[in-house]
């Protein structure tokens, strides 16, 4: 079994930059968070439009989302990550008001994307931590904005990141003779669909409950599988 040393990475990373948001937090003008906002909305979509572009099969693409949409929303995951955020703010005794929202948007941020994905099955399959490095330190400075804006529950999303990384690594031996490239490329182009959501919001255009679009990296290599 693989120690997961880049996840481990991971988490200090975004514990040391959501002190530093909280640390700047009320010296930053409202006009710099906004503009650090959309400065990383815009850098997301980016990253998420070349992910989702990769697809070699765009009805899987639809497909995946269309039917993890609607599982998650069966299943209510948003309605579960939101409580379970209230629930940490009641036992931390928090006033700060974001707290559930910093938790949530933080833990989908850092949670979903090819980087998360790849860098954990990397570190899993060859021993290899250098996706998840890098994927640490931009989280590192995306939770330095995030902290300053919605404070503390920022710095408890390193929670769900650790358990969610450190448990592909793990699994990752287990799903090795499962995956092809096919599925891969699948899961990598749905991750970025749901990337360019979080650019969405992180731009304040619409709000996406993408918690509820997760159940779509499932069907992704599912529908890989049996459509290519």
């Amino acid at each position: 079994m693989v120690f997961p040393l880049g996840s481990l990475f991971n988490v200090v990373c975004i514990v040391v930059g959501g002190v530093v948001g909280l640390v700047l937090g009320g010296r930053l003008p409202d006009r710099m968070r906004a503009i650090v906002f959309t400065g990383l909305g815009l850098c997301t979509l980016i990253i998420g439009m070349q992910m989702g572009l990769k697809t070699q099969n765009p009805l899987v693409l639809v497909f995946s989302i269309l039917l993890g949409s609607i599982t998650g929303e069966l299943l209510k995951l948003e309605d579960r990550l939101t409580a379970l955020g209230d629930w940490m703010k009641k036992r931390m005794r928090s006033g700060n008001e974001r707290f559930t929202e910093g938790f949530v948007s933080s833990s989908v941020l850092f949670c979903i994307g090819a980087m998360a994905i790849l860098g954990s099955f990397d570190e899993g399959l060859r021993g290899d931590h250098t996706i998840l490095f890098t994927k640490s330190i931009l989280d590192g400075f995306a939770s330095v904005a995030f902290a300053a804006s919605y404070g503390v529950g920022v710095i408890f999303s390193a929670i769900p990141v650790f358990i969610y990384q450190a448990s592909l690594t793990v699994f990752a031996t287990v799903l090795q003779p499962i995956l092809n490239e096919a599925m891969m490329t699948e899961l990598v182009a749905t991750g970025g669909a749901l990337i360019i959501g979080i650019s969405i919001n992180l731009m304040e255009l619409r709000r996406i409950p993408l918690t509820n679009m997760l159940p779509a990296l499932v069907f992704a290599p599912v529908l890989a599988r049996i459509l290519m």
